[in-house]
């Protein structure tokens, strides 16, 4: 009963600020959106806690990198849930209808890549991470390029999640959740469509494989490696950044998946090579990308330090 009322809340929130942002001009709101960020970072202890541990664990790595901008754990924390509130603002726009000019603004480079992946008539996998907005991603592509179908997980609150869906399926796009999501990703590819596949969050160590990430070991995902594989379709990395009022999608060559004869040695050099695109965005874009979630939870340096190792 707590949980249906909290869920309630939740959902009657996102429908408030959303009628309310909507009704703002895009630069105000985006203004609105670093607020909410700033809030949140006060408010929400336990999220911002993972972020700046994140962070800091992640900072030896990220000193030692070729273009690292600088800047304190907590800083750099602070301007993740910033962008975070920015994202927050936009998807109110795009629920409420009044995304349009949001998503016509989404400038592309890389788009041949795309399209030499196309022409090969074997579907794409879009892979990319929980970068930028990249709901936006999803979204702007489908409506200006070609409608995707994006591998995602339900949201806890089944009224949020059905808020979700329907931003997707108005603007074309599809969802094909986690549960069963296999063999609806190789019928997808085998009718020639397009699929969106986010990478970057932890996996249990049964279906992972270790790679580095960041400069601490993390499981990856299986998937990407195995559908390049089995369908024959183009892996094509992509991701979305912000640039002040400016969404960028930056699309790469087709990534080429190993050609070792061993299934486990392959797996594990795709999912480093897929691994390193998003450290080099982390690099780039570092307070960009979703510090808030658990990524290293189950892995061997997660397990030393509750071991107190």
């Amino acid at each position: 009963m707590l949980k249906q009322i909290r869920w309630y809340l939740e959902t009657a929130l996102f429908v408030a600020v959303s009628f309310a942002v909507a009704l703002l001009p895009d630069r105000l709101a985006l203004a609105a959106g670093r607020g909410i960020g700033r809030l949140f970072f006060a408010l929400v202890q336990g999220r911002r806690r993972i972020a700046i541990e994140n962070i800091a664990a992640s900072l030896p790595f990220l000193e030692s990198q070729p273009g690292w901008r600088g800047g304190t754990a907590e800083q750099l924390a602070r301007e993740t849930f910033e962008n975070l509130g920015c994202c927050v603002v936009e998807v109110c726009k795009l629920y409420r209808g009044k995304g349009q000019g949001l998503i016509d603004s989404v400038e592309f480079r890389g788009l041949e890549h795309y399209e030499a992946a196309a022409a090969k008539g074997k579907g794409v996998a879009f892979i990319t991470a929980h970068c930028g907005n990249w709901e936006l991603l999803a979204l702007s592509f489908g409506q200006r390029y070609h409608d995707i179908s994006v591998v995602a997980r339900r949201q806890d609150n089944p009224y949020l999640n059905a808020m979700i869906e329907k931003i997707r399926k108005a603007y074309g796009n599809g969802v094909i959740y986690k549960d069963g999501a296999l063999r609806s990703m190789f019928a997808a590819l085998k009718k020639k469509e397009i699929v969106g596949i986010l990478i970057d969050q932890a996996v249990h160590p049964d279906g992972g494989i270790l790679v580095d990430f960041l400069g601490r070991p993390a499981w990856a995902i299986r998937l990407p490696a195995l559908i390049g594989r089995k369908s024959g379709a183009p892996l094509v990395p992509g991701f979305i950044h912000r640039e002040g009022t400016r969404n960028i999608i930056t699309l790469y060559p087709e990534y080429p998946v190993s050609t070792l004869e061993d299934p486990e040695e392959a797996a594990a050099e795709d999912a480093r090579g897929l691994t390193r695109f998003i450290e080099e965005y982390v690099i780039q874009h570092p307070t960009q990308w979703y510090w808030v979630h658990k990524r290293w939870k189950n892995s061997p340096a997660a397990a030393d330090r509750v071991a107190g190792k």
